[in-house]
């Protein structure tokens, strides 16, 4: 029997043993066997040590889904880091905030890519961000160096300063406990908050995850989530280094290019949200690409039709479709639906507890979870690790939700108001935050909406300050100047008021009973 090693570098040692030659990546011209990747993991590695990162620091990663960030992130473990991904709908002065948050030691950061240029955004937003090794990735235009930054080709001339034996010796001394992540998501009160991960953790969930998934060696994994986010992060790259499946990174979703991919590479798994699977359903040119090979899908973060799942069972053909349910503060897991359950389950529910996770109802039909994969807490912040995992360490995820007589998880509600855009969470407090400070608006309220692509879309309900002539452009311009664009409203409504309770609260559920 294989031992359960608990670190994300040991886990990578045991993988070049077990699947040596067999394809950990298949990303465009670039293949890297299992051997080959832990070759380049210790190349930056390497190349971070030689640069002063010690055990403990944090690595930040802003790019998208390339081989590049499989290298990089495992690399940043490897040196004995908390990897730190930056959501790449960030704008740059998101990124500043955590970037100066983590008190980031190093940043790998993608160079000019679909017209976008985030090193120059992030200097000009920040011209004193103090960040020792910038290290720019390939982008999709051909660019130099600016000065003061590295490029990616440079990081096996660095290495080669640092004895191989050092290398090892650093990703050995890598712990259970050590910190190997740290996600950022935002709260309530519109400001992100850090979630602690330690290697066992991220380890335990995923492997919980992939025996329910029945994601193996052999399989060909399309990635499309982001790689920032725990279903690209987790549910993908990890996924696939405790199984030994191949991370296939698709960099930007396009409908005829994922079905290509799915052809040519004999996909079998392919994870997502919902809108994902709807898309490739409904688009006109399906039948002329071969998808016979999919095998496994994993979907959640929105509602999931009944038909949908029908669907995506006989006209995809999936052999296993199931929904999950978790969150950052439980490593990004916490229920699972199992393979053999009928569409409605599937669709209706989340699942079970995985993971080692108790579940339970608290007050307000609270769900609560409880278990070693809970958070160790958020960086910085005791008072609300405090109030978010209680003195029985139950851990309060914010969610309402049912539990039926098998212990089947139904989410109903969200008592922090948030939505999911995309697949994404949104906040509606930080969102407000913003729109408070364009110059004529007295107040607003935010919430989700449905939307057929998307899942939900935020609406604005603003109340103008007296004089005022703001339009909906207006406020949508002002939104796209500060948040990511899945937080921008993508709807706008004037009010001469809010409606509130007694207490002075918006009655957002009013709002939200008024669109239905």
């Amino acid at each position: 029997m294989t031992t359960l090693v608990q670190t994300t570098p040991l886990a990578l040692h045991q993988a070049a043993r077990e699947f040596r030659d067999e394809i950990a990546i298949s990303d465009g011209e670039t293949r890297l066997s299992w051997a080959q990747l832990l070759d380049a993991v210790r190349r930056t590695a390497g190349a971070l040590i030689a640069r002063g990162v010690e055990r403990g620091d944090r690595v930040a990663i802003w790019a998208p889904n390339t081989w590049h960030w499989v290298v990089a992130a495992l690399g940043a473990q490897y040196a004995g880091a908390a990897l730190v991904p930056l959501n790449t709908r960030y704008v740059a002065e998101e990124a500043v905030d955590v970037l100066e948050r983590v008190h980031a030691e190093a940043l790998f950061v993608v160079g000019p890519f679909l017209g976008r240029d985030r090193l120059t955004e992030l200097r000009s937003a920040a011209p004193e961000l103090a960040i020792d090794t910038i290290i720019v990735i390939p982008g999709d235009s051909a660019t130099g160096t600016p000065d003061g930054v590295l490029a990616w080709s440079t990081l096996a001339e660095l290495a080669a300063a640092v004895p191989a034996e050092q290398i090892v010796r650093r990703a050995e001394s890598v712990g259970p406990e050590d910190i190997s992540d740290i996600l950022f998501t935002s709260g309530t009160t519109g400001r992100s908050k850090g979630t602690l991960i330690a290697h066992r953790q991220a380890l335990s969930v995923v492997r919980a995850w992939a025996e329910r998934s029945t994601v193996r060696s052999g399989d060909r994994y399309l990635v499309i989530p982001p790689f920032f986010h725990n279903f690209g992060y987790k549910a993908a790259i990890l996924a696939c280094l405790v199984t030994g499946a191949t991370i296939v990174p698709q960099a930007r979703f396009d409908v005829p290019e994922t079905m290509r991919i799915v052809r040519d590479q004999r996909i079998t798994v392919l994870t997502g949200p919902p809108t994902i699977y709807q898309t490739l359903l409904d688009h006109p040119r399906r039948t002329e690409f071969d998808l016979s090979s999919l095998r496994v899908a994993v979907t959640g973060a929105a509602t999931v039709p009944v038909v949908l799942i029908e669907r995506m069972r006989g006209e995809l053909e999936f052999d296993v479709v199931v929904t999950a349910y978790g969150l950052s503060e439980s490593a990004g897991f916490g229920t699972m639906c199992r393979p053999d359950d009928d569409p409605r389950t599937i669709a209706n529910t989340s699942g079970e507890a995985i993971a080692g996770f108790e579940l339970r109802i608290g007050d307000n039909g609270e769900v609560l979870l409880r278990g070693p994969n809970a958070m160790l807490g958020y960086l910085d912040d005791p008072e609300n690790t405090a109030t978010t995992i209680d003195a029985e360490g139950w851990l309060h995820t914010g969610d309402i939700g049912i539990l039926d007589e098998r212990g089947y998880l139904t989410i109903t509600d969200r008592l922090k108001d948030m939505y999911i855009s995309g697949g994404f969470n949104v906040y509606p407090a930080e969102v407000e935050q913003v729109l408070a400070r364009l110059d004529g608006v007295a107040e607003s309220a935010v919430i989700g909406v449905p939307d057929e692509r998307m899942g939900e879309v935020g609406k604005a309900y603003v109340v103008r300050k007296p004089g005022a002539a703001l339009s909906e452009q207006d406020v949508i311009d002002h939104a796209k100047g500060t948040l990511a664009n899945f937080k921008v409203p993508r709807r706008v409504e004037f009010r001469d008021r809010l409606p509130y309770s007694a207490a002075g609260k918006v009655l957002k559920r009013q709002l939200r009973e008024e669109i239905s």
